[in-house]
């Protein structure tokens, strides 16, 4: 039994392109089809302190010539929850088979051995495993919310380290008092010195702008877990086999230097998330930023953040197979969605649209010609564009079977200018087409959001005791 899946928008510089939304609903109308003899499926993630996600779904009966497509769904299902909401230990409720064939794929020496090396020690200090159960005795959920962000009372600091720059700002009562920003070249040191102490500097240089110190809040890029970087790129150049006693406690030291000060460090992603909802006064909302990579937060209906990674760059937004498929050059993997929301999408599509860049073109310097060649109306410019907003619209509809999506804010440098107009259009006609029943509001970033800052909003992360 095979899949059979027809694109109303395809692509039009990447026809192959199969979506994972498009795939998984024809599947699921193949168990309806099945009736009775479908398998109830209950797909359980724990995380750290005993958190749970849970995920249920159905799969085809149990013959041997389901036994194949039963196993993509799933295993695609849960690759994307590992990347999605986090897990150490994945059990099964409901199939022995499915169970067996993804402890397998994720072994230590299996097709999935990144995650399971990322997902088990790297992030959360456990052996990854893959467990098997009865439908009815698989974990229930146990997720747990948190209301960061959006506290302006008091007096606080607020930081955003990037690749290039980090900014600071100062805030007293809600007022921005204070705000820099400050060159720096953290990604290949050697030395996690250089990065402590330039973050000192700029949260000493806000706080001599404050009466006092109430709160300090800090946004990253990365993978955090209590405060601590488990994958972070700003610290690539320290080596990784002193990564855990020199980097993971960096801004627990840094905390130090402010006793007694709730200190909150969170992903660049989640940070941008509640940026976009304070501007908007809208939650549900997924924040996307297409830059180097993809990177996404996401701020519940009810304007709660969760211990989810929402590390979406890594996980699959394409079905396809073959030697067209996308390898992500870091996880090994096919089809994920760094390779069609980020830079990475542009370079790997405009050469056939007809750019011809010199060899050894940069990525960002790609993105600006093919920026340059729309601003001048140039149609193959439009290609670009027009390819990147359907892959938009499909990867959207798929993350809406995991999220309550109800505003998605996009960002990152694709996005900018009248190619990210274009995106929008077209991603936008997806749903229509495709998913008419999917009601997702579309924002890009007004000047309101601006004047909030990565860093302001990075403040106001932590509740002051009453």
């Amino acid at each position: 039994m095979s899949i059979n899946v027809t694109m109303k928008l395809a692509p039009e510089l990447d026809p192959g392109f199969l979506p994972a939304a498009l795939w998984n609903r024809e599947y699921r109308k193949l168990v309806a089809a099945a009736g009775d003899r479908a398998v109830r499926l209950a797909v359980c993630l724990e995380r750290a302190n005993g958190t749970v996600s849970r995920f249920d779904t159905a799969i085809l009966p149990e013959e041997e010539s389901n036994d194949a497509l039963n196993l993509r769904y799933v295993e695609r299902i849960v690759k994307f929850l590992l990347w999605a909401r986090g897990g150490w230990k994945v059990t099964i409720g409901g199939s022995a088979k499915i169970a067996a064939g993804l402890a397998r794929l994720y072994s230590a020496d299996g097709e999935r051995a990144f995650d399971h090396k990322v997902m088990g020690r790297t992030i959360y200090d456990r052996d990854f495993t893959v467990e098997s159960c009865a439908y009815d005795a698989a974990p229930a959920g146990k997720e747990i919310s948190v209301k960061l962000g959006g506290h302006f009372d008091g007096c606080r600091i607020g930081f955003d380290l990037g690749g290039s720059d980090r900014k600071c700002a100062a805030v007293k009562d809600g007022e921005t008092v204070h705000s820099e920003e400050v060159v720096w070249d953290p990604y290949f040191q050697k030395d996690i010195n250089y990065h402590r102490a330039g973050i000192i500097d700029s949260l000493k240089r806000a706080a001599a702008k404050l009466p006092r110190i109430d709160a300090i809040g800090g946004s990253a890029a990365g993978v955090y877990v209590d405060n601590q970087p488990r994958i972070a790129s700003l610290f690539r150049g320290i080596p990784e086999a002193e990564f855990a006693t020199r980097v993971r406690p960096i801004f627990l030291e840094i905390a130090k230097e402010f006793p007694g000060v709730p200190f909150i460090v969170l992903n660049d992603g989640e940070v941008t998330a509640l940026a976009g909802a304070v501007s908007l006064g809208e939650n549900g909302l997924l924040g996307l930023a297409m830059g180097t990579s993809e990177a996404v937060g996401y701020v519940r209906p009810d304007g709660s953040l969760t211990d989810h990674l929402n590390e979406l760059a890594f996980a699959p937004v394409d079905y396809r197979t073959g030697a067209d498929a996308p390898r992500d050059e870091w996880s090994g993997d096919l089809g994920v969605g760094a390779s069609y929301l980020s830079q990475q999408a542009v370079g790997r599509i405009a050469g056939k649209a007809g750019f011809d860049f010199p060899a050894g073109t940069p990525l960002p310097e790609q993105l600006k010609l093919v920026q340059k060649a729309m601003a001048e109306h140039d149609p193959r410019a439009a290609a670009v564009y027009r390819t990147i907003g359907s892959y938009l619209g499909y990867a959207l509809a798929h993350y809406a079977d995991f999220y309550e999506l109800r505003h998605l804010l996009l960002l990152g440098r694709v996005s900018s200018g009248e190619g990210g107009s274009i995106i929008l259009d077209t991603a936008r006609e997806v749903l229509k087409q495709e998913f008419p029943e999917l009601a997702i509001g579309f924002h890009i970033p007004d000047e309101q959001f601006k004047r909030h800052g990565q860093a302001v909003i990075a403040a106001t992360l932590p509740e002051l005791a009453k």
